[in-house]
């Protein structure tokens, strides 16, 4: 009953072709931008929430008071001075945090947002 347009030539890359009466059953009558919880990019509307968290390292402090650090990293001081270990210590946190602002870490010494 479908057939796959991609062997024809006619795309890159193959589609997957759903039945408009499936179509109708999954997504609500005005489409994907009716669908509660999602946005019109089709992903959830709490990433926001997410992303607001790494916009500054004050927010990043109501969370996490001495910041956020990768399992193996050590806060790089000036001499004599020691360095921050009561980080939080979660290499996913602290790629995420990366991902969205890589200011948070200007020293580059994987931890992002020490506070003394």
């Amino acid at each position: 009953m479908f057939q796959n347009l991609a062997a024809a030539g006619r795309f890159s890359k193959p589609r997957l072709l759903v039945p408009m009466a499936l179509a109708a059953l999954v997504l609500p009558a005005g489409g994907l931008a009716a669908a509660p919880g999602l946005v019109p990019g089709g992903q959830p509307a709490v990433m926001g929430a997410v992303s607001s968290l790494w916009t500054n390292c004050t927010k990043v402090h109501t969370r996490y008071p001495h910041g956020v650090g990768r399992l193996n990293a050590r806060d790089h001081t000036r001499s004599g001075t020691p360095g921050v270990t009561t980080f939080k210590r979660s290499t996913r946190l602290y790629n995420t945090a990366m991902r969205y602002n890589s200011d948070l870490d200007r020293d580059r010494d994987g931890v992002a947002c020490e506070k003394r």
